[in-house]
């Protein structure tokens, strides 16, 4: 297999990885989402520890990275930012909101190229600006459809386009990132996983063996999709990428709708298709830009 059809194959899997999640969560239902989000974050590091060991990456560079403010800050930042989308995500999925967590994720594209403008003075063209126009557009009717702006959608939404553009200042590979952050995050989740036991709110030990698997699961769930993204994201396109993200969103839409049988009135349906509109045109604009790029360097190695 090249390393192309390697690396759409990993992606793929990270993205179904992602679809699936949304029947994961729920099995989790005994725990508040806040509990479920500080076991997520303790066990993260412990799976993101067991597959430093199986590449045999070493820790000699921990260290720099803890003494270095320049480096440690933007990934502080990044812990805190992807926190809020597994808080975000959890409670939709666990409380029968699924719709929303795939309304977040058809619109986070648009969140991106909107804060590629914001912040790093972007120009979108045309149809990037079409396509934020029917975002738009559906956050509107959706608003409409739920009696109330979908707030979970949005703050999902927006929190993984700013981890993706937080990103950008972070020296470190993948795997190392990821550690990182789920190390940051680790003493304050620890220390509310023990003050709920202390206090016998917490149900990491009183529900049942399975409910406790589910739980240190959670790390293991949330670390090797990250991880099989990253491996892909070096490997393709990021106009495939662009493609494939699409399939969590829609897994994730079927599950909630077909599933967990939330309700799809008429006034639902027209938002998601304004978000479906708004995303083909975005995929119809990466592709189309991405074989001019390609067009384009082959008429420059021509002699």
């Amino acid at each position: 297999m090249s390393d192309s059809n390697r690396g759409v194959a990993l992606g793929a899997t990270a993205f179904l990885m992602w679809g699936f999640a949304a029947l994961y969560w729920p099995f989790l239902s005994a725990s508040e989402p806040a509990e479920v989000l500080a076991h997520r974050m303790v066990w993260a590091l412990l799976a993101m520890c067991v597959f430093l060991l199986l590449a045999r990456r070493g820790w000699s560079w921990l260290p720099q990275v803890l003494r270095n403010p320049r480096q440690l800050l933007p990934v502080g930042a990044a812990a805190v930012l992807i926190s809020l989308n597994w808080w975000g995500f959890i409670y939709s999925v666990s409380s029968a909101q699924t719709l929303q967590a795939s309304l977040a994720y058809f619109i986070n594209p648009l969140m991106t190229v909107c804060l590629g403008v914001v912040l790093f003075s972007e120009r979108l063209r045309a149809a990037q600006w079409v396509a934020v126009g029917l975002g738009v557009v559906a956050v509107g009717v959706m608003t409409v459809a739920y009696g109330s702006t979908p707030w979970l959608s949005l703050l999902m939404a927006t929190s993984f386009a700013a981890y993706g553009a937080v990103k950008k200042y972070v020296s470190l590979d993948g795997m190392q990132s990821l550690t990182v952050e789920t190390l940051v995050m680790f003493l304050p989740a620890l220390g509310f996983v023990v003050y709920l036991e202390a206090t016998g709110a917490g149900t990491a030990l009183s529900v049942s063996p399975g409910h406790t698997a589910l739980l240190v699961g959670g790390g293991f769930v949330t670390a090797l999709p990250l991880l099989l993204f990253g491996v892909a994201a070096r490997k393709v396109p990021l106009s495939v990428i662009g493609m494939l993200q699409f399939i969590a969103p829609t897994m994730i839409f079927l599950i909630g709708w077909l599933v967990q049988g939330e309700e799809m009135p008429l006034s639902r349906w027209i938002g998601f298709v304004f978000v479906w509109l708004a995303v083909c045109v975005f995929v119809f604009d990466q592709v189309r830009g991405s074989r001019a790029r390609a067009a384009a360097r082959r008429e420059a190695v021509r002699p």
